[in-house]
């Protein structure tokens, strides 16, 4: 979708990630434990909306219209209706339009989406927020609510873990047509902790992962699949997060900017979204991404720029080969020589394609709700010099986004520039 109506991120709020191994997530052996409880999704929800209207010094008056992604929160925390949850954060949102959005991983970029066509329509001020809390059930529990993205009916019997063993069918696959090694694909988690610890929002920011323990299972890092024709391609350190934690940001038009009383240089232009859909009753081409594809072909297409502009951009690492092969689907390298490129360093903060600078789903964390707005948010903080230690070098003039919902069914794409 290329816009008739221009639209700019005025900036955002990211809450910290924190789950298992996360040095403020309270279990059992936490010192804190029975004293002190996990924020609660009403939580997150609150601290994202004030952060962002903090952060944007927008009043809550302001504010038109409102969007909220989330996937589960009536499993986790048996909890729906979610847009009068972010009306309930300030008395002044009240009787306006807010909705809740849900598109599996993806809701976060459905509801920026959302918010951006309705600046389309008209709106000039809007409200995006993306929430998960995913740490209030055991491991297979929570393996089986979020089994929810995939066909359940026909999928959820592949593993206890679902998604991990979707996914290890596509590593399999992909080594064998590509011949692409354990090690090739550990550099990727590498990478996305390397970042995270410099992070001081990132899920895994206190933990290192180093390439010989990233490349094989073993006490640290175990294959734990049940699976037995898949356990071998899928280890902890291949998988994105179980994280709680929310994002916000603002988005306005050029009126609402003047509205405001702020100058365009504050904020970042979204040139160009997509929105593609897959078939969930059918299994995906597993060494290709097709619906993550026809998405960036578009958004790239409708933006009027090449593979080559891009400064910085932030994917949807849901596990450490989804990386591999979103940078085969965006045009960056040709089927299955994605890995060669981390291999050079080409993808990380110093090469000259960084992706996922804060961390990536992997690093930074993974609130299912929250991960399509935070990736806008971090690419508006690269873009004004805010990431502090993952900070590029260069401040980037054309970033791009890519959230994808369930195993490349549904994918959100997103081309911002600086300004």
């Amino acid at each position: 979708m290329s816009l008739a109506r221009r639209a700019y991120v005025l900036g955002g709020h990211i809450t910290p990630f924190i789950g298992k191994k996360h040095p403020d997530f309270i279990w059992k052996r936490h010192p804190d434990f029975g004293t002190r409880d996990n924020p609660t999704l009403e939580d997150y929800i609150q601290r994202a909306v004030d952060g962002a209207l903090a952060a944007t010094n927008t009043p809550a008056a302001d504010v038109q219209k409102a969007w909220i992604g989330n996937f589960v929160g009536e499993l986790f925390s048996r909890q729906g209706h979610l847009g009068a949850a972010v009306v309930g954060t300030h008395p002044d949102l009240l009787h306006k339009p807010v909705m809740r959005v849900e598109g599996a991983c993806a809701s976060g970029g459905l509801a920026f989406a959302s918010a951006l066509e309705s600046i389309q329509a008209g709106t000039d001020v809007a409200l995006v927020v993306g929430v998960e809390v995913q740490t209030t059930e055991s491991a297979r529990t929570g393996g089986d609510y979020l089994a929810r993205a995939s066909h359940y009916a026909r999928q959820r019997e592949l593993d206890d873990f679902t998604f991990p063993a979707l996914f290890a069918r596509r590593v399999k696959a992909y080594q064998e047509t590509f011949e692409v090694t354990d090690e090739d694909i550990a550099r990727v988690s590498v990478k996305a902790y390397a970042n995270a610890n410099r992070n001081p929002l990132a899920h895994m920011q206190a933990v290192q992962m180093d390439l010989a323990t990233a490349s094989t299972a073993g006490d640290r890092n175990p294959a734990f699949l049940s699976n037995e024709a898949l356990a071998p391609y899928m280890k902890v350190s291949d998988c994105s997060q179980v994280s709680d934690g929310g994002a916000a940001l603002v988005l306005v038009s050029e009126e609402g900017l003047r509205r405001l009383g702020r100058p365009r240089s504050d904020a970042i232009e979204v040139v160009a979204l997509s929105h593609t859909t897959g078939n969930l009753w059918e299994d995906s081409e597993p060494t290709r991404l097709d619906t993550t594809a026809v998405a960036a072909l578009r958004v790239m297409q409708d933006a009027g720029i090449t593979v080559g502009e891009v400064d910085v951009a932030e994917v949807h690492d849901c596990f450490t080969v989804t990386e591999l092969l979103m940078m085969e689907a965006m045009g960056f390298s040709k089927p299955g020589a994605a890995a060669a490129m981390v291999a050079e360093g080409r993808t990380e903060i110093s090469g000259d394609l960084p992706i996922n600078t804060g961390g990536g789903l992997v690093g930074f964390g993974h609130p299912v709700g929250a991960t399509g707005v935070k990736q806008i948010v971090e690419i508006w903080r690269q873009m004004k010099g805010r990431c502090g230690d993952y900070q590029l070098a260069k401040i980037p003039s054309t970033g791009l986004t890519i959230n994808m919902g369930g195993d490349d069914k549904t994918v959100v794409a997103s081309v911002l520039r600086n300004h």
